[in-house]
């Protein structure tokens, strides 16, 4: 019997390792695969925790009953500040926004150009800080510099794609660097108490603000702001409209970048 057991152990020392080290490379290829992926898109422009807190209104909410329940997410009376996506109506220019957004500190700017009937792209732009004595003349400076790194993002994004994508993106790029600024301000991502920010809310300019629960971090929040077009519920937005010519450019008679048709 003791004969038997030491072949037994002998031939199990020997079997082969080529199956275990088979699967070892299979999971190194698809981590390799899925980071590679990840490099060539770039990272996602917001959070994709599960524990993020959406600011805006869920797909297909109705609009109505999104707007309704705003004022009921508002911190509580002398709670600390908060983070909060402030929507606009009427789309302003950087420097109009950073007028509005007194008594809050403003921390991500939301840029959509408005191209009638054409899915354009939200991007999504840290305000980085300005070096000055003054924070409130350097405010309209913060939003400058975000919308030029928005501009250069669409146009990497026009040079890359073909098509209508690349036309989307050119147009887009185009606006965001035409003279006078673009009315593109679509919402801005803003810290505030509850003082400021039902001014805020109060303001015509203003269609929504959203607030976070108390103590949730800047970086814990995903935003998906209303969208002009959407009156009714908060669907995707038509795509069958034509792409004109980049502003200022040959053949333009398409759209202005502000807004404002022919």
């Amino acid at each position: 019997m003791a004969e038997l057991h030491t072949d037994s152990t002998e031939r199990s020392s020997r079997r082969p390792l080529w199956p275990a080290l088979l699967c070892v490379l299979l999971v190194l290829l698809a981590v390799a695969w899925v980071a590679g992926r990840q490099s060539l898109q770039g990272a996602p422009d917001q959070p994709t925790s599960l524990d993020a807190i959406r600011l805006g209104p869920d797909p297909g909410e109705p609009v109505e009953g999104y707007l309704a329940g705003l004022p009921a997410r508002l911190p509580p009376a002398g709670a600390p500040a908060v983070p909060a996506l402030v929507q606009f109506g009427a789309l302003p220019d950087g420097v109009a926004a950073a007028r509005l957004l007194t008594g809050v500190t403003p921390a991500t700017a939301v840029f959509r150009v408005p191209l009638p009937r054409v899915q354009t792209a939200l991007r999504f732009q840290p305000l980085p800080p300005v070096d000055a004595p003054d924070p409130v003349a350097a405010a309209p400076r913060r939003f400058t510099l975000a919308q030029q790194a928005a501009q250069r993002d669409a146009s990497v994004q026009a040079s890359r794609l073909t098509g209508r994508p690349a036309s989307v993106a050119g147009y887009e790029a185009a606006a965001l660097a035409a003279e006078p600024p673009c009315r593109c301000m679509l919402a801005v991502l803003v810290v505030g108490d509850r003082p400021a920010l039902t001014r805020l809310a109060g303001l015509p300019e203003v269609r929504a603000v959203d607030a976070a629960p108390e103590g949730t971090p800047v970086t814990g929040v995903a935003l998906a702001p209303l969208l002009p077009e959407q009156t009714q519920v908060a669907g995707p937005a038509p795509d069958d409209g034509p792409v004109p010519a980049a502003p200022g450019g040959p053949g333009n008679r398409g759209a202005n970048p502000n807004g404002t048709g022919r």
